[in-house]
């Protein structure tokens, strides 16, 4: 194997660590959450240190190619990319430690569905996926996860509607309430960076990009 795809591995390589631990932590926030559980919630805070560690990492690591290999066409793609799906990933993680920390703020529970669970398992699926489009190099998955987003984004809007009654019906419930705001509003971020690492797939597999496509309409036009 060639010394620069042997690098390129690494760098991809690098990415999956990285979402992996960031999977982790959408897994602990979850049981975090349902479990009102501090010692979960301080464990997704520690994994926090080593995601920023494998970004400033995999950053220098794109830096480097860039500079010294002077890469084309679709290995120039899978770089550029990844210097945007990588600081995405980090976000997730920082979205992960806004949602712990207010883990043990939202006890007795004021929603009587499993909708805010169900809005954190959506949500770990679209991230999920984008990391296997990644994986997979498929565009058809990368798509579906872009998709996906409307569903997080209705499911985002009926939870918040519902807090919103609760605090106009019952002010004991504000505080609580206004927890949960906070962090179905970072769950809906989770999914925007899932969305925007699948159109970073889109781009390394097709060489066009994702976002704004009305623009591209227009210009047809």
């Amino acid at each position: 194997m060639r010394q620069f795809d042997q690098e390129l591995k690494d760098l991809r390589d690098g990415i999956l660590a990285m979402a992996g631990l960031a999977e982790q932590m959408i897994d602990l926030t979850i049981q975090a959450m349902m479990e009102r559980s501090r010692t979960k919630a301080d464990e997704v805070m520690a994994l926090d240190r080593n995601l920023d560690e494998w970004e400033l990492k995999l950053d220098r690591m794109c830096v480097d190619l860039l500079a010294l290999r002077a890469p084309a066409a679709g290995d120039l793609r899978l770089i550029a990319s990844s210097l945007k799906i990588v600081p995405e990933i980090e976000r997730i993680g920082d979205h992960c430690c806004n949602i712990a920390r207010r883990a043990t703020y939202v006890h007795p529970p004021i929603l009587s569905t499993g909708s805010l669970e169900r809005l954190g398992q959506e949500t770990r699926g679209m991230v999920r996926m984008a990391v296997d489009a990644f994986i997979g190099s498929d565009a058809g998955l990368a798509r579906t996860v872009i998709k996906a987003d409307d569903s997080v984004d209705a499911l985002y809007g009926h939870i918040y509607r519902e807090l919103l009654r609760l605090m106009m019906a019952d002010p004991l419930t504000i505080e609580r309430a206004s927890h949960l705001i906070l962090v179905i509003k970072n769950w809906e971020r989770i999914a925007d960076q899932a969305t925007n690492i699948a159109e970073e797939v889109l781009f390394i597999l097709e060489g066009r990009s994702a976002k704004h496509t009305y623009l591209h309409e227009d210009s047809v036009e």
